[in-house]
């Protein structure tokens, strides 16, 4: 009985120290299937799940109405590996902070650029990195705005294809990132701080 009961409570204690080194941040860069694998690929990040967020809308869905919400992507990622603050670095160099019409060739409100903070700590580094960039290109405004986490709605179901696209569909992928310019404009904004 004493030892059942030992290993129950070294289950319960793993259980629970696994989830203390895991934190999520959401970011919303236009395309999150783009979005999905700029994350994917930093040292730390665990997972990375494609949905929306940001809108009023109860599950919203890709081929139906999403009116209100960004297409975004929730990243878990071990803290002790990859801090917020670098989680932010390499956000702002995959995206194009000054276009207010969406991102890259894609436009409309829900392929605008956005970081969505859970918590006061994240709001004051997101306003940090924010400034720095803002310093970078003092002649430029930045319209990515810091915005409050709200619910975030992962796709699924019929449309779970979403989910993992560019590792599932690689010639469509890079086909699809190739015509709508990403890389050259970001390589255009960033030179050699961009990621790809």
């Amino acid at each position: 009985m004493k030892n059942r009961l030992t290993l129950f409570l070294l289950i319960i204690l793993l259980s629970f120290s696994s989830n203390a080194f895991a934190d999520k941040a959401i970011f919303a860069g236009g395309c999150f299937w783009c979005m999905e694998s700029d994350f994917e690929k930093l040292a730390g990040v665990t997972d990375v799940i494609s949905g929306f967020t940001g809108g009023t809308l109860k599950n919203p869905t890709y081929n139906g109405n999403h009116r209100g919400h960004y297409e975004a992507v929730e990243i878990t990622y071990d803290p002790g590996k990859v801090s917020y603050k670098a989680l932010l670095d390499h956000y702002w160099v995959n995206i194009d902070p000054f276009d207010a019409r969406g991102q890259f060739c894609d436009k409309g409100p829900s392929y605008l650029s956005a970081i969505f903070v859970a918590n006061k700590t994240e709001r004051k580094l997101a306003e940090e990195s924010k400034k720095k960039v803002m310093e970078q290109f003092p002649h430029k405004k930045i319209v990515t705005p810091i915005l409050n986490a709200s619910t975030f709605y992962p796709i699924k179901g019929k449309e779970s294809y979403h989910q993992d696209y560019y590792k599932n569909n690689p010639i469509r992928y890079k086909t699809y990132r190739w015509r709508c310019g990403r890389d050259k404009r970001l390589k255009d904004i960033w030179g050699d701080k961009a990621t790809h």
